[in-house]
């Protein structure tokens, strides 16, 4: 049984628990605690709570049992309504935004993994690193999805150096091929519980042949190959019925990709700061800075006044390289020069940590090149 088919096995055992003693309390029988070896049979247990049960009406029933089932099985499985997605356009743009954070910090945030990515990529790094000396890169992944796990595995090999196994789907495997100008610098991929098929996909290959860390929160869990089937009422049932497996042949997990580190934002802000990077919320404050970390947001508030000194790693280091003592600096932005001291300062908390842990990794690699 594949690791997906047992995962929606155990869950499915799951409800038929519940549903049974749902129904020894019906029939008010003390009902002994069932294990996995005796469990009844989902119907039987349907069938005489459907029968015994009154003041329930037959709809209300079958929306509680299937809701029940896919709640269990979510989001291996679920029901969909309305017409079906229009599929990308093969015109429209993959990247929805490249930039450069701090003069050595390249952006990238993808809204969809699919047919052209990796050409996107290749092309706007080569127009980055054009004019700017590059230190890291921030792969945004949050709110991204896709379904061309072939396209997540072409995105992932830009990185590769060497040839090895990437992802396999079906009956198809994608390789990297061997290279002499692979992105070697350190890489950040940010995550978000809305980051979904391909995109977790490409997440998971890229820490798993150690190229990134991934920061934010766990992805939506559903890498893998899906089918649709029609329902009687015009609806349809999407099943997970393959996995997606990583080079080293583990199952992407039905439950997500995890963070290497977390940072927790609450979903209204965090749209709000995916739109603005730089915007001041006027309830993020210490509940934003506090899920991100220490000094990721010290002095954030909702007023209009300036930040306050956020100290990252990287200023640590040169601070104690330079010798210079962090509580007798200024009130000024880290990192910049006093003239420079209202250029806007990043307050987006996970996209703030990725920049802060490429700003540590870049200085202390001048200091002890690796």
């Amino acid at each position: 049984m594949s690791r997906i088919g047992a995962d929606i096995f155990m869950r499915l055992l799951t409800t038929v628990q519940r549903l049974a003693v749902v129904a020894a309390c019906v029939c008010g029988g003390a009902a002994q605690a069932a294990t996995p070896e005796d469990w009844p049979s989902f119907s039987e247990v349907y069938g005489l709570a459907r029968s015994n049960l009154t003041g329930v009406s037959e709809a209300d029933f079958n929306r509680m049992a299937v809701k029940g089932l896919l709640d269990e099985l979510k989001p291996l499985v679920s029901v969909v309504t309305g017409d079906a997605p229009a599929a990308t356009s093969p015109g429209a743009a993959k990247l929805s935004k490249t930039t450069v954070y701090d003069d050595a910090f390249g952006y990238f945030r993808v809204a969809s993994v699919s047919a052209g990515l990796a050409s996107e990529l290749a092309a706007a790094y080569e127009k980055l690193s054009a004019s700017n000396k590059l230190s890291g890169l921030v792969l945004d992944l949050r709110f991204a999805d896709g379904e061309e796990y072939a396209e997540a595995a072409a995105a992932a090999d830009r990185f590769q150096s060497k040839e090895k196994p990437l992802l396999s789907w079906a009956a198809e495997t994608a390789r990297s091929t061997p290279k002499s100008d692979a992105w070697r610098m350190p890489v950040t991929v940010l995550i978000n519980r809305q980051t979904s098929s391909a995109a977790e996909a490409l997440a998971a290959v890229l820490r798993q042949t150690e190229v990134a860390l991934l920061i934010g929160t766990t992805t939506a869990g559903q890498a893998s190959l899906f089918k649709e089937f029609p329902l009687a009422n015009g609806q349809r049932l999407k099943i997970a019925a393959a996995p997606v497996k990583l080079g080293d042949g583990q199952s992407i997990s039905g439950k997500g990709v995890s963070p290497d580190i977390q940072v927790n934002v609450n979903p209204e802000d965090e749209r709000a700061y995916f739109a603005d990077a730089f915007k001041l919320l006027a309830k993020a404050g210490a509940a934003s800075a506090s899920a991100a970390g220490p000094n990721l947001l010290a002095g954030a508030s909702g007023t209009n006044r300036p930040p306050r000194r956020r100290i990252n790693e990287a200023e640590l280091v040169r601070m104690q390289r330079e010798g210079i003592d962090p509580e007798a600096e200024g009130e000024t932005v880290p990192g910049r020069a006093h003239g420079d001291a209202n250029k806007p300062v990043v307050t987006d908390p996970v996209l703030a940590r990725a920049l802060d842990l490429l700003k540590g990794l870049a200085v202390v690699q001048k200091v002890r090149p690796l």
